[in-house]
């Protein structure tokens, strides 16, 4: 099962958060926020669209970083019914693939429901004010990387970085359904 967010809500603002990372430490929105904007991820470990995407994101928020943005990963997936997205898990993967930004876990969801996350991989690009700018994907790959894709997310993130702006055109991401607690 998966989803496709809505278009981007130019200048919404970002729901502040605090969450404990894979490093153990506790990490707020405001601490981890980018003198120049800020990407929010919603991934886990276990979808193939995140995998699908997890090179290409972790080059391009080590990239973005030098341009002043920052990039925060959060895994909101229920772990009992999804043992590969449990906090130690994502850890592991943390570690393995060397993640340049915090990855946190939104263990009671009330983060992923604050922001309206769809799915995962789900990308909210926002601006130096933290309004948001970018609702879209990372570039054309689904469940397989496209080798060569155009680095749309990137693009879009330099775009805020310079100019405070988001494209007018954007394309959803796409990906699994978060995995949301039974009732």
């Amino acid at each position: 099962m998966g989803g496709v967010p809505p278009i981007c809500d130019f200048g919404w603002k970002a729901p502040d958060f605090t969450l404990k990372g894979t490093d153990g430490a506790m990490h707020s929105l405001q601490e981890a926020r980018g003198p120049k904007g800020t990407l929010v991820v919603f991934m886990c470990n276990h979808c193939p669209y995140v995998k699908a995407v997890l090179g290409p994101l972790v080059r391009d928020a080590a990239e973005l970083k030098r341009h002043g943005v920052n990039t925060i990963a959060i895994s909101s997936n229920d772990p009992l019914t999804h043992p590969a997205d449990s906090f130690d898990n994502m850890a592991r993967i943390a570690r393995e693939k060397n993640f340049p930004f915090p990855y946190l876990f939104d263990e009671s969801q009330g983060v992923a429901r604050a922001y309206d996350a769809v799915c995962t991989p789900d990308f909210f690009g926002f601006d130096a004010d933290l309004g948001l700018q970018y609702r879209g994907r990372l570039d054309a790959s689904k469940m397989e990387p496209v080798v060569g894709a155009r680095r749309e997310l990137y693009e879009a993130m330099i775009q805020i970085a310079e100019t405070g702006h988001g494209p007018k055109d954007q394309i959803a991401s796409m990906g699994c359904s978060i995995k949301w607690k039974a009732a």
